[in-house]
């Protein structure tokens, strides 16, 4: 013990030392000086996350859907199941993927389901006008696309033409793929191969209805969102249907007020948003997937961590009309967007992955678990070879990013109880950028096990927490890592495993304390 005449002289006499001798003047042990403090209100939990906000996107889009999901029953050099890649099915299962958007996106809106049934060799062609201008041969539809998602276990979610389709095509949609039998549609679709329905829940009523959905206004479309919404049958077995309505963009406020104030609630189950992070929307203007520098990196994520005010004051706006929260905020488009790789076509959005975009996908989960109780459902953009993909493909080739990772590794918290958490953490600063340096999350699954993630957002710098577990007794502390030494590192077809998870040793348990050291560019995430 220090004796505090002597500590009081010296304090006067050495002013240079007041800080140093202040602390050792203080009750507070070496360990409560972190800045980085993190409490676990573990015995305050009851709100689950759904694992639908962990869902993806399939559009048809450069090589997302052909020569990446599909590469065509007569493929006798990659294993598959009626064309669809069996490495792909697997890597997915494995992630646990609850659903799948398609076939759009802004295809939705020109997609004309009819056209992808019956004999392929009778399909119609068109030409994908939206992304690169190539002809699609519709060889890939409904019953492929519905198929593949019971061969993947996950629940398939449509998104219909509303832009340049009609209330009809929507609702011959519908009773096609859930109506059992004895309809006009029932009775096509079992002509077609498929005796029983699939009974497809989620649907969104067009896509981005204020751009290339058709460029409409808000009132405009909820209008037109109840036409269509009325006229889709209201059941799938003993289940409601989930209608979503087109939603707004970032920070386009007054798109939600409009819909949530036009709408009757009896009437939509969901409403979207989208938000991506990037530099800009003109030409060459988005910065590279791989060759960038830190501030580059610092825009990229004060980008992302937008997505906890945009969810906050959308949850706002939706909370004045549905107080009880049972209409979901559904962000099914998220993610970042950069310039496409060198040599490739322009309208194929085809991007590298790096661990730039593993702490993205890690923070940005760790908001949607925050606020579970509005945001139930979310998928990434997109799956494969296409924007923040999480899987990348070259002819039989198949690589897994480090935003795989993220999400393989996130996939305990799914229908998992939320765990409150209150933090404080240090700033990361990159010239004018300013962020907080730790993102945390945490939830108890089930079996009663509690997982925690957190993610170092600072390119430079190693973050000590100070984690207090309340109202929670935990006997042992496990989890895995992921990281690399430079945050523009990816795997490539070359070394496809640069970047992978490994075991991670850095976190103590002593008593209800947790202390953590996160390296640099890291995302752990721990079981206790």
């Amino acid at each position: 013990m220090l004796n505090h005449s002597f500590a009081l002289s010296l304090f006067r006499s050495l002013p240079m030392n007041k800080y140093i001798l202040t602390l050792l003047l203080s009750p507070l042990s070496l360990s409560a000086l972190a800045q980085n403090r993190v409490t676990v209100n573990a015995d305050q939990g009851k709100t689950v996350i759904s694992r639908h906000i962990y869902g993806h996107f399939a559009e048809h889009l450069g090589r997302c859907i052909y020569d990446g999901f599909y590469v065509g029953e007569g493929n006798t050099k990659i294993p598959n199941k009626n064309g669809v890649r069996l490495d792909v099915v697997e890597a997915l299962k494995k992630m646990k993927i609850p659903n799948l958007r398609w076939p759009g996106g802004c295809f939705a809106d020109t997609y004309h389901w009819k056209d992808g049934i019956g004999p392929k060799a009778k399909r119609p062609k068109i030409v994908n006008t939206w992304w690169g201008g190539v002809t699609e041969d519709n060889s890939f539809g409904t019953h492929d696309f519905l198929n593949m998602c019971e061969l993947l276990g996950t629940e398939p979610y449509l998104a219909g033409n509303v832009g340049s389709g009609t209330v009809q095509d929507l609702s011959d949609w519908v009773q096609y793929v859930n109506f059992p039998s004895n309809s006009p549609m029932s009775n096509l679709r079992q002509q077609n191969g498929r005796q029983v329905p699939w009974n497809v829940r989620y649907w969104g009523v067009g896509n981005e209805a204020w751009g290339c959905g058709g460029n409409m206004t808000a009132d405009y479309y909820a209008n037109i969102y109840r036409q269509y919404a009325t006229f889709m049958e209201p059941k799938v077995g003993n289940e409601k249907i989930f209608r979503i309505a087109s939603g707004a963009s970032s920070d386009d406020f007054n798109w939600t007020e409009t819909l949530m104030k036009n709408i009757p609630g009896k009437m939509v189950e969901g409403v979207a948003l989208h938000h991506y992070s990037t530099f800009g929307w003109g030409p060459n203007e988005k910065g590279s997937a791989t060759e960038f520098t830190e501030t580059d990196y610092a825009h990229t994520m004060n980008e992302a961590l937008k997505m906890d005010t945009f969810v906050q004051k959308h949850s706002d706006i939706m909370d004045k009309y549905d107080p009880q929260k049972k209409i979901a905020l559904v962000v099914d488009e998220w993610g970042a967007w950069y310039e496409v790789e060198p040599k490739t076509n322009p309208g194929f959005l085809y991007q590298q992955n790096t661990m730039r975009d593993a702490i993205l996908a890690g923070a940005t989960l760790n908001i949607f678990h925050k606020h579970a109780e509005r945001v139930r459902m979310a998928n990434l953009a997109q799956a494969i070879n296409v924007l923040q993909a999480v899987i990348l493909t070259k002819g039989d080739k198949m690589l897994l990013t480090p935003t795989y990772h993220v999400l393989e590794m996130y996939n305990v918290h799914q229908d998992a109880t939320m765990l409150p958490i209150d933090i404080k953490t240090e700033e990361y600063k990159v010239g004018d950028y300013k962020m907080p340096a730790v993102s945390v999350s945490a939830s108890r699954d089930k079996a009663g096990k509690t997982h925690i993630s957190l993610v170092n957002i600072d390119a430079g710098k190693q973050q000590e927490i100070t984690v207090t577990l309340k109202g929670l007794k935990a006997s042992g502390v496990a989890g895995r890592i992921l990281t690399s030494a430079k945050v523009q590192d990816h795997n490539t077809f070359e070394n496809p495993t640069k970047v992978k998870p490994v075991a991670f040793t850095g976190a103590k348990l002593t008593g209800d304390n947790l202390t953590v050291t996160l390296p640099p560019v890291s995302v752990v995430v721990l079981e206790l």
